[in-house]
């Protein structure tokens, strides 16, 4: 890989601006979309073709246990990573010239491991391609600024502003509470800009501390790429003025969860067109069918939408979070809706994911769904044109319901992957046994000295 400066994207290239990178980061996602892999000196990554992580990376919990998948090897074996240097990015805020690659993972028969979330994502859209299709994603992070919580005890607090005040809630697209944590801001724009990424806006949520920042369209591995890289920078960022960043559904109580809403729209490989749109502008049948499969197949992968047991307090009617599988034009109070566009543009938005969730699986889940709907050609119900937190639940109220669909939904881990289902499937389980063996301080408020 001697020449391999020469194969870094023109963004990366600038940030050495001809000098010589100090070390650089192998890194993959984990199930969690934790950033694992390892570190080296830039001269050595020079010399090297590939690299080499054991799969049981894949098969830890968020809390650093191993799940015990049947038929995996206990031998822990090696799989082999290629730098794909279309995702080479700076790490600006390290102390020396860093640079960070995503690698290709793959068995040592050279197949794409199928564990790896990058490469279910992948999977996904080669389905889509098969099919004379390309998927285009558009998503929204939200996340919270929050003072530093060293005791897990200690509830959240929002952070302390330029004012000298904690931030407050209930200033959605508030330019002056932006304008509170204003440098954190300025550090993201800086960081992103070294490392080419772009931001197509950022605004004050409805939360205390609490940012929307939206992403351009795109392709959908590109755009995990970047979400999985955004939140490695806003953490960062964060860090530098003494504060946190949290991506989890639901950090405060009393205040509105976090989301990572997807838009979606498909266009047709040989024609560009958005296969959503007519000809004369209408909707098309192909846009009522992906609409269908994601309300008909969406409860089965709200396990990877909603991964932990926080993620579904989220879920609280009137909390700018939705609680069915309603849709809607223009509607936000629906798991789906349409946003107001051009017929060139015409797309659902997703709002069930958590910001919590693996950007690659959270993206993959949804794409599967909407794939499912136009292979399966079915019809979604009507509009719902009222405020559909006054409807029916129809999503899981936690992670055991939502295993429980995802393990009985046979066409949705078809399209997944059943090895990468099994594993998910096992690793979320273990994660809310250990869960369960914890007692909170409300059992122990409520029921120590009363029941």
């Amino acid at each position: 890989m001697s020449d391999w400066l020469d194969q870094l994207p023109e963004a990366a290239g600038a940030y050495l601006d001809g000098r010589k990178p100090d070390e650089v980061e192998c890194i993959v996602a984990d199930i969690a979309g934790i950033a694992r892999g390892k570190a080296m000196p830039a001269a050595k990554f020079a010399t090297q073709t590939r690299f080499y992580l054991p799969n049981s990376i894949f098969l830890q919990t968020i809390t650093g246990d191993w799940a015990d998948i049947p038929g995996q090897a206990f031998t822990e074996p090696d799989m082999i990573l290629t730098p794909d240097f279309s995702t080479a990015s700076a790490a600006p805020w390290t102390a020396d010239l860093t640079l960070q690659v995503v690698h290709d993972v793959k068995d040592q028969a050279g197949a794409p491991v199928p564990i790896a979330p990058r490469n279910v994502l992948k999977r996904i859209i080669e389905l889509y391609n098969a099919r004379g299709w390309k998927p285009i994603v558009a998503p929204e992070m939200e996340f919270f600024l929050v003072a530093r919580n060293t005791n897990p005890a200690e509830p959240v607090e929002p952070p302390m502003g330029r004012s000298g005040r904690r931030a407050a809630a209930r200033q959605a697209y508030s330019m002056s509470a932006v304008d509170e944590y204003g440098p954190v801001i300025d550090d993201i724009y800086d960081f992103a800009e070294a490392q080419g990424l772009e931001i197509d806006g950022i605004l004050q949520e409805g939360g205390a501390g609490q940012i929307e920042m939206n992403l351009r369209h795109g392709d959908p591995v590109r755009l995990a790429d970047e979400i999985f890289f955004f939140k490695r920078l806003i953490r960062e960022a964060a860090l530098r003025h003494d504060c946190y960043a949290t991506f989890m559904a639901k950090p405060i109580e009393d205040e509105p969860g976090s989301a990572m809403h997807v838009h979606h729209s498909v266009v047709e490989t040989a024609t560009g067109q958005n296969i959503f749109s007519q000809p004369d502008g209408s909707e098309s049948a192909a846009f009522l069918h992906f609409i269908a499969g994601l309300q008909t197949h969406m409860p089965s992968v709200i396990a990877l939408l909603a991964p932990y047991v926080n993620s579904y307090r989220r879920y609280v009617p009137d909390f700018a979070a939705p609680i069915n599988l309603e849709w809607g034009r223009d509607n936000r109070t629906t798991g789906l809706r349409v946003p107001v566009s051009e017929p060139e543009a015409r797309r659902v938005e997703n709002r069930l994911a958590g910001m919590d969730c693996n950007p690659y699986l959270g993206i993959a889940a949804s794409l599967a769904c909407g794939y499912l709907g136009l292979v399966e050609a079915v019809e979604p119900k009507p509009e719902f044109k009222g405020d559909a937190y006054s409807g029916d639940e129809s999503i899981p109220r936690n992670v055991g319901e939502a295993l429980d669909l995802f393990a009985a939904a046979p066409a949705v881990r078809q399209v997944l992957g059943e090895e990468f289902c099994t594993v998910y499937e096992t690793v979320k389980s273990l994660e809310y046994k250990e869960f369960l063996q914890v007692i909170s301080p409300w059992e122990r408020e409520h029921l120590l000295l009363n029941v």
